[in-house]
């Protein structure tokens, strides 16, 4: 672990950390890819801190649900190469490649899960284990060599995906989705709330979470939701997953202050 900040056990309760980290509010009149419904939001506009947090899970909560081997074929349609639609994007690598090569060969890509399938113990059960906001595809032996790590900063440069940095308990992803990755862990800490069989996820200043259900470095994962804020891939990607799939959204890529209004 190379970062100097402090941190618990592994499975202690979730901390919190200050952060100076602001963000502009955005539209909740669309996004790239088509628009959602302005009302959508109604119930949290107005609201900070953990009502806000409260409502956003009663309005996100509700979503249709894909199985896993489903998650193949939508990830062909959320993650598609803007430049070429035969290809998707690989979130940490940023190869673009085929998207016939799905797989468990090396050089294939598979379903990497952001939040840690075993953070939770969740594994790949309908629900948190196939929701689309938080899997995207990945090569198979970077998938593999980040495995169940939190996110901090620093590290080794990660085999096969220049920009990355990992050590023996965390991962540092490439600086053009550090935002990205933020706001699937922020998605996740509020659509599962403990209430619907699966366990309560949570954010923490930790490192080293293991199956606890808990992802950390919060006060890392706000730096980088300030430094790397949505663009259009993330928004289109959005918009699919409400349109055409989960018809749920991911908050914090529509409305980008709300992250340091809940976790501050």
């Amino acid at each position: 672990m190379t970062s100097p900040t402090a941190f618990a056990s592994a499975g202690t309760a979730p901390t919190t950390t200050s952060t100076t980290a602001t963000l502009p509010p955005t539209s909740t009149t669309g996004a790239p890819g088509g628009d959602y419904d302005p009302t959508y939001y109604r119930d949290a506009i107005g609201k900070s801190g953990s009502s806000l947090k409260t409502v956003l899970h009663q309005i996100i909560r509700t979503n249709t649900k894909l199985s896993y081997d489903q998650v193949w074929n939508a990830l062909k349609v959320t993650d598609e190469d803007p430049g070429n639609a035969a290809n998707v994007v690989l979130l940490y690598s940023g190869r673009s490649q085929s998207k016939s090569t799905n797989g468990g060969n090396a050089d294939d890509w598979n379903r990497e899960h952001v939040w840690a399938k075993s953070h939770g113990d969740f594994g790949t059960a309908t629900g948190p284990g196939t929701d689309l906001h938080h899997l995207r595809p990945e090569d198979v032996s970077v998938n593999a060599n980040r495995g169940n790590k939190d996110f901090d900063l620093g590290g080794s440069v990660a085999a096969e995906a220049p920009g990355n940095y990992t050590d023996g308990d965390s991962w540092e992803p490439r600086n053009a989705v550090k935002g990205d990755v933020a706001r699937m862990l922020f998605y996740m800490a509020v659509r599962y709330e403990g209430g619907d069989g699966f366990a309560n996820l949570e954010l923490n200043n930790n490192v080293g979470n293991g199956t606890a259900p808990y992802m950390g470095r919060q006060s890392v994962l706000l730096q980088w939701h300030a430094q790397d804020p949505p663009d259009a891939f993330e928004k289109r990607r959005n918009q699919v997953i409400y349109d055409a799939y989960q018809h749920n959204r991911n908050p914090f890529i529509d409305h980008p202050e709300w992250a340091p209004s809940i976790w501050n």
